[in-house]
């Protein structure tokens, strides 16, 4: 039977917080780029983030009996078929985008490597929703959430235009530009499955720790199979290996929100999030080289209107 949520969380609400969520996306962000800058190798970097997070939800499934009930409930649910074997693979969406991330940003710079995974996850956002993906309600594409999806489109571009490069013709960026579109297409449904599973498992840590066990075996293959060996001696900051633990926020609050909001919102809302704190990194903690431009800031502006308008209260919901 299918497993409904019940909140009376207001969805401005839970777009609020999807894009508190959101705002630690940047934090990992540069955790991981310098873990992955000063070992020399992101992929290492990223199955090392991948890697702590799996061993904290390991352990809170000890300690915690509704987690652990929820993993044990998980293999009967596939086996009842109340859920698709598929949806627990979900992770693997995450490592790819990490990979995708390392692969391509020095080829098509930052700039143009957000958009394209923003516009990715706009798209299935809108996707997902309307066709009822994984969720118990169906969302149709109303107005205000097409409004809200292309201002959010807007808002990204405007807010990286001050990094776009213009030496290089854009047929180039193209071909490359198209892997964290794609990454970005598959992450709306990785959020919807991970509200499923977490539905079924009763908890949205469940989803987590199923999460982190798919993404950190993905990575270790990556590891092995890309032939490098592993550095003599690792980095001795402690908070460079605490990428994991954002990536629990950031997954767990997904699995939670989804029900409440859809797919669109709540990537709208952690869009918004990400350009929030990424804003407020550069003005508290700046890297050399980083500057905040006034395109920047309106983009952070833009962005919050578009959620605003998108998580308005709508007619075209179906059950």
């Amino acid at each position: 039977m299918p497993h409904r949520t019940t909140t009376a969380l207001p969805v401005w609400l839970a777009a609020l917080l999807a894009a508190a969520i959101g705002a630690v996306v940047p934090v990992q962000s540069r955790v991981n780029g310098e873990l992955g800058a000063q070992l020399e190798d992101p992929v290492l970097a990223a199955a090392m983030s991948f890697g702590g997070g799996l061993v904290v939800m390991v352990a809170l499934a000890l300690v915690l009996p509704r987690v652990r009930r929820g993993v044990l409930r998980l293999p009967g649910a596939v086996r009842r078929r109340e859920l698709p074997p598929a949806y627990l693979l979900a992770g693997t969406i995450g490592a790819l985008l990490v990979l995708t991330q390392s692969a391509v940003v020095a080829v098509i710079g930052v700039a143009v490597f957000t958009v394209a995974v923003v516009a990715g996850q706009t798209l299935s956002g809108l996707l997902t929703d309307a066709i009822g993906f994984a969720q118990d309600v169906r969302r149709r594409p109303t107005p205000q959430r097409l409004v809200g999806a292309g201002l959010v489109l807007v808002a990204v571009a405007l807010a990286a235009s001050s990094s776009f490069t213009g030496d290089r013709p854009w047929q180039e960026l193209l071909l490359p530009a198209l892997l964290p579109l794609v990454a970005g297409l598959l992450t709306g449904f990785q959020h919807a499955a991970n509200a499923r599973v977490g539905a079924v498992g009763g908890s949205p840590l469940t989803a987590t720790v199923a999460n982190f066990v798919a993404g950190s075996v993905a990575l270790v293959v990556a590891v092995l199979v890309r032939g490098h060996g592993l550095p003599d001696e690792l980095p001795g900051e402690w908070w460079l290996y605490t990428g994991g633990l954002y990536g629990i926020v950031f997954i767990a609050g997904s699995a939670a929100i989804v029900p409440r909001t859809g797919v669109l919102v709540l990537g709208l809302g952690s869009i918004a999030g990400q350009l929030i704190g990424s804003l407020a990194l550069d003005l508290l903690a700046p890297v050399a080289g980083s500057t905040v431009s006034p395109t920047t800031v309106a983009g952070t502006l833009l962005a919050l209107v578009a959620i605003s308008l998108a998580s308005l209260p709508r007619r075209g919901v179906r059950r």
